[in-house]
């Protein structure tokens, strides 16, 4: 186990929480919150909101951890089966406070991006949010309780999928589909990849990461993106 990315912290539930601040070279950018991976808050994660940072945006990825990272699968299945759900959605929902409220920040929403566990995370961070997330992304990940309720879900929803991923089936993905587009009276924009799990994570842990439907996910999310923070 190693140590984390932190360079910021901010008030959550009463405490204090830890994240990655990157901010964008003009100054200024709308807000974006991007989730972790069960891994926890890697040099991966900081070099994505160091990426998204790059293309305009102010970003914020918060530690759920607390300090703690791992590339062993089975030590990563551990650490996020330990995360109290609880603190981990009132920590994200510091973060978007923090964003909100912080200087360089523009507009009165942000974005929401998360992977693998985090893709869940932003979808449930989505729906207690409502009109503070205007747009939400989650790769390959959704909340953990089956048939979970989107209610109070009022963000735009484009997600990522890789076809070839055991842990997330199609079948699954296309009732969350259901119950987002019941829940916002508004279809998701769904993709699905030729890939497995983990398909942006160019750390490799798990040998899936490819590099040309990385490219096609990340032109796609941009673009999501300033369509609807812009």
């Amino acid at each position: 186990m190693s140590g984390s990315r932190q360079n910021v912290t901010f008030p959550s539930n009463g405490g204090t929480a830890h994240g990655y601040l990157a901010l964008p070279p003009s100054g200024v950018g709308p807000g974006l919150v991007v989730i972790q991976e069960w891994w926890g808050l890697t040099s991966h994660i900081a070099e994505m909101a160091e990426r998204f940072a790059a293309e305009g945006f102010v970003v914020l990825a918060p530690d759920l951890y607390g300090g703690a990272t791992t590339h062993d699968g089975a030590e990563a299945a551990r650490l996020a089966r330990e995360l109290p759900v609880g603190r981990a959605v009132q920590d994200l929902r510091g973060a978007v406070d923090f964003l909100l409220d912080h200087p360089q920040t523009v507009g009165d929403s942000v974005g929401v991006v998360g992977f693998c566990m985090g893709g869940g995370f932003a979808l449930a961070l989505a729906a207690q949010e409502g009109e503070r997330v205007a747009a939400v992304v989650p790769f390959y990940g959704l909340p953990r309780v089956p048939g979970y309720n989107y209610r109070g879900l009022t963000a735009h929803v484009l997600g990522h999928f890789a076809e070839s991923d055991r842990s997330l089936p199609v079948e699954v993905v296309d009732e969350a589909a259901t119950l987002i587009g019941e829940a916002t009276d508004r279809l998701p924009e769904i993709h699905f990849y030729p890939a497995g799990h983990a398909f942006m994570n160019d750390e490799n842990l798990l040998g899936t990461y490819d590099g040309l439907q990385a490219r096609i996910a990340w032109q796609r999310t941009l673009s999501f993106l300033w369509g609807h923070l812009g």
